[in-house]
């Protein structure tokens, strides 16, 4: 994950900006600054690829009668803010022991002090229905943005929906109404990048950017790229150990408790929703950015081909489409289905046109255990073997 590699990745994907990530941490601070060219306010650039100042940091704190566990994304407009940023945060945890580091300060106060650094730092809370380390956490999160944030409420603007919940998951919520909906990719390794992500109709300067969220002008801002949520880990509730997986009401008919070992199961990110939500599943928001559900390709290639993500054959396949075709992105929604009919081998292309049209099967997730996606379903399975039979 250095800037390199991601650039690179940044390309093969078909993102124009990128989030740098993990800028609290000095030793990456001083890379960044050495690699990076500042092309205006707020954006940066490598090569072809522009990118943003921006770092996740972990809030843990007593609040209210329990320990809080909040992950929150810190977006900042230049190098001064940015070091500004670290010396208001140094205090509170060790910024040179992880990219994400922990911090001992509440969120209020952080938002206070960093908007006091420079109004044009913003704060976006991460992921924010996951069980762990989120705004709506079942485990150490809290019931309502103002219980978490006070009087600093009205700075946060954006919320970000998190691998396992979409847009949909938070219309259901009215009291989320106001707030801009962005999708990031969490990428731990340059390949993971643009799992999730926003589209844009036209570049932007930061400034316009916060305008953009501020507003939810969706004539700008025209939908979010969406991991399938029952694929990530905590979208159901469960237990890992057992390996049991719970939904909602399962979970509370069995009062929280594994089916198995009678233990305390995760309770998940479905269950937070309809615990907190007011409306019913299928609500959709008017005049708000809408969503597209994504498999990456390099999934539907290694489902067509019955092997892992990381074999020799699938990573080939995967560099011969795009040579062939262009960008991920540009394969999965852009291209006519007659052009992935006749560019890729045909159990490939049906994979993309079933991920393309939702024509797929989806076991949720839980407890840390990531969902399964099966762009061919089995009915599909069978027909392909007994043609290979003949």
């Amino acid at each position: 994950m250095d800037i390199e590699h991601i650039s690179e990745w940044a390309r093969l994907k078909g993102i124009n900006l990128v989030g740098t990530g993990d800028f609290t941490h000095p030793g990456w601070l001083d890379e960044l600054k050495n690699k990076l060219e500042n092309v205006e306010y707020g954006m940066f650039s490598f090569g072809n690829v522009y990118c943003m100042l921006t770092a996740e940091v972990n809030n843990i704190y007593f609040k209210s009668g329990r320990v809080r566990k909040i992950h929150n994304i810190i977006f900042a407009p230049d190098f001064k803010s940015a070091g500004e940023i670290n010396k208001a945060l140094a205090p509170y945890g060790n910024l040179f022991s992880d990219g994400r580091p922990i911090l001992s300060i509440e969120c209020d106060n952080m938002v206070k002090r960093l908007s006091a650094i420079n109004p044009d730092i913003f704060i976006v809370p991460a992921h924010v229905w996951t069980p762990h380390f989120s705004l709506f956490g079942a485990n150490s999160g809290f019931d309502s943005i103002e219980e978490c944030f006070e009087d600093e409420t009205d700075k946060i603007y954006a919320l970000e929906t998190g691998l396992s919940s979409d847009p949909a998951t938070n219309w259901r919520w009215s009291a989320l109404d106001r707030f801009c909906l962005i999708s990031n990719s969490d990428a731990h390794s340059p390949p993971k990048l643009g799992r999730e992500a926003n589209v844009f109709r036209e570049k932007f300067g930061y400034k316009e950017l916060i305008d953009i969220l501020k507003t939810k002008d969706k004539n700008k801002f025209l939908y979010t790229i969406e991991f399938y949520p029952e694929e990530g880990k905590y979208h159901w509730d469960g237990h890992r150990k057992c390996g049991a997986r719970l939904s909602p009401k399962e979970a509370k008919d069995l009062n929280y408790r594994c089916p198995k070992c009678g233990g305390k199961i995760t309770v998940g990110v479905m269950h937070r929703v309809e615990k907190l939500s007011d409306r019913e599943e299928g609500f959709v928001l008017e005049n708000a950015p809408t969503y597209k559900n994504m498999i990456p390709l390099i999934e539907i290639i290694a489902g067509a081909l019955g092997m892992g993500v990381e074999s020799a054959a699938v990573q080939r396949e995967y560099n011969s489409i795009l040579n062939k075709m262009g960008t991920e992105f540009k394969v999965l929604f852009e291209l006519p289905e007659e052009k992935i009919k006749s560019e890729c081998p045909s159990r490939i292309a049906q994979g993309i046109i079933n991920a393309r049209n939702r024509d797929i099967e989806v076991i949720p997730g839980y407890d840390g255990v990531y969902g399964t996606v099966k762009v061919f379903k089995e009915k599909e399975e069978k027909k392909e073997k007994q043609l290979e039979l003949f």
